[in-house]
């Protein structure tokens, strides 16, 4: 009973009446290699009119952005704000993202929210509408032109938290190991930090990558990517990735009767990869709190509208999740309710 309720609890956003936030920030605003200070954040109380946000997703495809989505309604609703919502539908949809933040900003707003498809792809139309409304980055990290502050964390530290999870087990002079990566759809804001920050951490490991598949975070592409790596010939000791990947290599896993040849392990996380961590099908994953960081993006909006925006650039501090922890309390702001379904306007 207790291992249960623990886990219903982990499953919760940060309570409404929290005084403050434990986040993290940097020395430096969006410079993720300045040194990370420690934050006491104390949200606002209420806004000071029912503002309407703008709200762009990369997709909706897995529990991941559905988390954001959670805790974007939990905050605009305690702050007595609205919003509307868009998504692109995936990664390569660079345009349509264009196109939606362009009509949504048309249609009258007072502050803009953009977890973007591309790293720099839309500096830009950024640029463009910073000249009328603030623009907050939410989670996926975005080139800084135009941008008037940003909640996420570093996805450089999201990939060395998994890789330094798998360099601890596989530590130099020990027997090699083979990695299949699979990074996401490359271009994308957070691909190329994540990436770097895997490989930084296995570099001195007798861990190896023996070979990248990239490609979008949609369940079928991942389940193509799984299947030829397994089909390619090549050994392979884990399969290591986002989460939709994690989710996917399960079952094929259990099918192909691998499941106890071939390790799991996720970037970041979802519902599903909460369930294989404690089911031990997934060995691993790190936790940037999507609950928290949605919440965060909503704040920093109605701030920035009010012209109170101080903290420019924070966000949750990054914690491994791993069979002994994955029913701590302390991981509440992770996952959104299981009955949890996207809001898309809130009034």
């Amino acid at each position: 009973m207790q291992r249960i309720i623990a886990c219903i609890l982990s499953l919760l956003p940060l309570p409404l009446w929290a005084e403050s936030w434990p986040l993290e920030t940097h020395a430096t605003p969006f410079d993720y290699d300045s040194p990370a200070l420690s934050l006491d954040y104390t949200p606002l109380d209420q806004a000071a009119k029912p503002w309407i946000i703008c709200v762009s997703y990369p997709h909706l495809k897995d529990a991941y952005w559905l988390s954001v989505n959670y805790g974007m309604v939990e905050e605009a609703e305690r702050l007595g704000v609205g919003f509307r919502l868009v998504e692109a539908g995936g990664y390569p949809n660079l345009d349509r993202q264009i196109e939606q933040i362009r009509d949504c900003v048309a249609q009258g707003a007072d502050a803009l929210i953009v977890g973007t498809v591309s790293f720099d792809g839309l500096t830009p139309t950024i640029l463009e509408l910073s000249q009328t409304v603030p623009v907050i980055a939410a989670v996926n990290d975005i080139a800084d032109s135009g941008i008037a502050a940003k909640a996420g964390v570093s996805w450089y530290e999201m990939g060395a938290t998994a890789g330094r999870f798998i360099a601890a087990r596989h530590p130099p002079g020990s027997a090699p190991v083979q990695l299949a990566w699979f990074p996401g759809p490359k271009g994308a804001g957070w691909v190329s930090f994540v990436e770097a920050g895997f490989r930084d951490a296995i570099a001195d490991s007798a861990a190896m990558i023996a070979l990248t598949k990239y490609g979008d975070t949609g369940r079928e592409i991942q389940v193509s990517l799984v299947e030829e790596t397994l089909d390619s010939g090549i050994h392979i000791d884990y399969l290591v990735g986002s989460a939709p990947t994690a989710e996917v290599a399960v079952s094929i896993l259990r099918a192909r009767g691998l499941q106890d040849q071939i390790s799991i392990v996720s970037d970041y996380m979802s519902h599903a990869v909460f369930r294989g961590i404690r089911r031990g099908r997934i060995l691993a994953a790190p936790t940037d709190f999507p609950i928290t960081q949605g919440r965060l993006a909503i704040e920093m909006a109605v701030r920035a509208i009010e012209g109170t925006l101080t903290i420019r650039h924070a966000g949750p501090r990054i914690r491994l999740v791993v069979s002994d922890t994955v029913d701590s309390t302390d991981l509440v702001g992770t996952l959104a309710p299981a009955s949890f379904i996207p809001v898309f306007e809130v009034e």
